[in-house]
């Protein structure tokens, strides 16, 4: 029997049952990145997150019977600015960053969505959909400028619990001339020749950021769908301008009926910046040697509603279970179920710790089958197991082997003296030593030299 799903609705504020508005067809929107560079490490949290997500639906709902979009925005000021810093062509640069974007979220075992619009290929939508803002009394032109009407719409604040007076003194708001009112914002803007621009009725212009993903998600999704996704920092003023626009144009509808936002990710406990040295993009930990599932575990080790912290630690962590795991699953036939606890533990709000949790517990009993199966249905071992979990695997067998056969006689004899000659060999090797009643685990560092452990007898 499925399992009943609980989400975190941000609108709510409350853990609720997912029923989804049609069980045949159940549809998700997260928010995309902007293309003009590589995937830094935040962005990607969110893919990861609600590739998750979209996995567990398509378990539950069946595969063909989840659709997910996710957008690029290609059009926007930081692509003119890299455009203008670079003297390359726009539809260059956006080509070539959303391929990156592909490359490096593959690389960390994310599906691809079933629908990946680009903001560009939906002007004619957009423009209609800004008009009829108009005509309902919900957004004006002025200057050659169409700003949506903050005071028209009475649910305006809800999502992110903010009344219009404080956003007005938390936010910093281009106070311009033509707006009736400081939080009104921009729909539509001119576009002078040195920047991309359409026709529409107010002249040529290029749309603003938040009306994309209203026209994109109603085209794709319908006025009404399921889930709508992103980081808590698109919570205001994107996804509460999305909500006014849409709730506006198509009255009748629910846009979103959930929200669901993760949080922000750190590194070594600060935020992530330049200025700090602590930035880095996921090419950046990929060209390192830093496989991708590696990044994903890391990833999912923290539930989405808190805080994620990486640290060389738990990196480190990260590649010596997985490793482990390998070692076991990678023996394992295909043809074992999906953990029914695994599955349950995503079930109650993404809760990706008590599903590492369970596949410890998993791994512990030595059952391979399961545990192959439900890595795959996670995005690990996809599709095969990957060269680097192998050889330090196999390395490692051997002298965990040795160092426990090692320990559990010297918990006889009392000499340790065998042990702590092991442990030295390993350590200079860079494999750190771990010893439990649990059993021993070897973690191999990031200067682990399997070349040292050879002949050391």
């Amino acid at each position: 029997m499925a399992p009943t799903i609980r989400l975190t609705n941000t609108r709510t504020r409350t853990k609720e049952d997912f029923a989804p508005i049609d069980p045949g067809n159940v549809r998700m929107y997260v928010c995309g990145p902007t293309v003009y560079d590589r995937a830094h490490l935040g962005n990607a949290r969110p893919v990861v997150v609600f590739d998750v997500l979209y996995r567990l639906l398509r378990h539950v709902y069946g595969t063909d019977h989840v659709t997910y979009v996710r957008n690029f925005t290609d059009v926007d000021d930081k692509i003119n600015a890299r455009a203008a810093e670079t003297g390359r062509d726009i539809a260059a640069i956006t080509e070539e960053t959303i391929g990156w974007f592909h490359e490096d979220m593959d690389a960390l075992g994310a599906l691809r969505p079933d629908h990946a619009p680009r903001a560009t290929g939906w002007i004619a939508q957009m423009v209609e959909m800004i008009a009829d803002l108009i005509a309902r009394g919900h957004a004006y032109a002025a200057e050659g400028h169409v700003l949506f009407d903050v005071n028209s719409y009475d649910g305006y604040g809800r999502l992110s619990g903010r009344s219009v007076e404080d956003m007005i003194a938390g936010a910093r708001v281009e106070v311009a001339p033509y707006k009736k009112h400081p939080m009104d914002f921009v729909l539509w803007k001119p576009s002078g020749p040195d920047l991309p621009g359409w026709d529409s009725p107010w002249g040529r212009g290029r749309p603003g950021w938040h009306i994309e993903c209203s026209a994109m998600a109603g085209g794709l999704l319908g006025e009404s769908f399921d889930i709508h996704g992103g980081g808590n920092d698109l919570m205001f003023p994107h996804h509460e301008n999305e909500i006014a626009q849409s709730a506006c144009a198509h009255p009748e509808g629910d846009f979103a009926r959930v929200w669901l936002h993760n949080e922000m990710l750190q590194v070594e406990g600060k935020k992530m910046s330049k200025s700090l040295g602590n930035f880095f993009t996921v090419r950046d930990l990929l060209d390192d040697g830093i496989p991708g599932e590696v990044i994903r575990f890391v990833l999912l080790s923290a539930h989405y509603r808190k805080p994620m912290d990486w640290t060389a630690q738990k990196r480190q962590e990260a590649e010596a279970t997985l490793r482990r795991w390998y070692g076991l699953a990678g023996a394992a036939p295909d043809g074992g179920d999906v953990s029914e606890g695994v599955v349950n533990a995503l079930a109650d709000d993404l809760n990706t710790p008590a599903a590492i949790a369970e596949l410890h517990r998993l791994a512990h009993a030595e059952d391979a089958p399961t545990l192959r199966a439900t890595l795959n249905f996670l995005g690990f071992m996809c599709p095969d197991l990957p060269a680097w979990a192998v050889e330090p695997a196999a390395d490692l067998g051997h002298w965990r082997d040795r160092l426990a056969a090692e320990r559990a006689a010297a918990m006889q004899s009392k000499d340790f003296a065998g042990v702590d000659r092991l442990k030295a060999i390993l350590k200079e090797a860079g494999v750190e030593v771990r010893m439990s009643k649990e059993g021993v685990d070897l973690l191999p560092g990031p200067g682990f030299d399997a070349s040292k452990l050879e002949d050391r007898e």
